[in-house]
């Protein structure tokens, strides 16, 4: 029964993003892919050495695809505990699982875990903040080998939008020093995902 429900519950959101002005999407990840490429050129913000980022221009991304921006059904835990997530440093920053997803890309059902990060908690900013690493088959290929992120916020209903479009990479990408926090066992989808960001070394 409660797969059952699932299953409806996805459904019916399917049929409501289909209604979607699809326009909307490429538009808001078009906005998205600026800010990105301005953020890394900025001094401020970026992570790039100044070497790295006077050679920045854009990074290199998959063509928009809507079928890749979809809507999932989530399944807050109960139990779930602390942990000490495994970052590429020493570090390990305390998270706990939020809950599971479940969403259909292509025909096919997958389910990921989602990260509430505790040490953000008492940042009001962050407060609803969740965090979805994973891995899939274009990790080492056209993808960083270390996987890549999605950011979320806790929806007030039992069904959330999942933008793959807007998958980015860890800092750790581009330059070293950073403790980046490698996606779990289990976060791994089977499948390619050829939406969001791609990698290319960027050079000093």
């Amino acid at each position: 029964m409660k797969n059952l429900i699932i299953l409806f519950l996805m459904l019916t959101s399917f049929s409501s993003f289909s209604q979607k002005n699809q326009e909307e999407i490429v538009k808001s990840n078009k906005e998205y892919r600026s800010e990105l490429n301005a953020q890394y050129k900025d001094s401020l913000y970026s992570p790039l050495k100044k070497e790295a980022r006077e050679k920045f221009t854009a990074f290199p991304f998959y063509d928009i695809d809507t079928n890749y921006y979809v809507v999932a059904t989530i399944e807050q835990s109960k139990t779930s505990k602390m942990f000490r997530m495994k970052t590429s440093t020493d570090r390990k920053p305390k998270y706990r699982v939020f809950g599971t997803v479940t969403f259909t890309i292509k025909d096919t059902v997958y389910k990921l875990n989602v990260y509430q990060n505790l040490g953000l908690l008492k940042n009001p900013e962050y407060e609803d903040y969740l965090f979805l690493p994973f891995n899939d088959y274009t990790n080492g290929n056209e993808t960083y080998g270390g996987g890549r992120y999605l950011d979320v916020r806790i929806p007030k209903g039992n069904t959330m939008v999942l933008d793959f479009n807007k998958a980015y990479n860890p800092y750790c990408a581009y330059t070293y020093g950073y403790s980046c926090p490698v996606p779990p066992r289990g976060n791994s989808l089977e499948t390619e995902i050829n939406a969001g960001i791609k990698f290319e070394e960027i050079e000093d």
